[in-house]
C-alpha cells in the first residue's frame, strides 16, 4: 500500500487528487494540509511514501518545504503539482528534492501512475 499525503491550497484541488488516489487500488491517502508551513509536522504524524505537493503556495512554497521535509525524512518522495511546467518550476522542484512534476489538469490515470512510479523509485518529468 502506497501512503500518499496532499499538499494544496485550494480545497478544490485537494480534494480532487484525494478522490483519484483513493479510487486506484494499492494507494491510501493519509494526510492533507494547505500549505507548505504545515508539511514537516503532518508527515511527521503520517509517515508518507509519497508527498503530492503544489509548488507555488501563499506562505511557504512547495519548494521550501520539500527541502524541509528531505531533511526530516529522506526516504519520502515529493511529486510536485504546477499550473504550468515553466523551467523555473521545474529548476526549483528538481533543486528542493522532488522526484516528479505534474501539470494541473491531466487526467486521473497520469497522477496515479504518477505515484506508483516515484513510490517505485522512478521520476517522472514532463517531457
Amino acid at each position: 500500500m502506497i501512503r500518499v499525503m496532499i499538499v494544496d491550497d485550494h480545497a478544490f484541488v485537494r480534494d480532487q487528487v484525494i478522490a483519484a488516489l483513493q479510487a486506484a487500488d494499492g494507494i491510501v491517502v493519509v494526510g492533507e494540509c494547505a500549505d507548505g508551513a504545515e508539511v514537516s509536522s503532518l508527515a511527521d504524524a503520517v509517515r508518507p511514501d509519497v508527498v503530492v505537493m503544489d509548488v507555488r503556495m501563499p506562505v511557504t512554497s512547495g519548494p521550501a518545504a520539500t527541502v524541509d521535509l528531505m531533511t526530516r525524512q529522506p526516504a519520502t518522495r515529493v511529486l510536485m503539482l504546477t499550473g504550468s511546467a515553466s523551467p523555473r518550476a521545474i529548476s526549483e522542484s528538481v533543486q528542493a528534492g522532488a522526484v516528479g512534476l505534474l501539470v494541473k489538469g491531466g487526467a486521473a490515470h497520469q497522477l496515479i501512475d504518477a505515484v506508483r512510479t516515484v513510490a517505485d523509485g522512478g521520476t517522472v518529468w514532463p517531457g
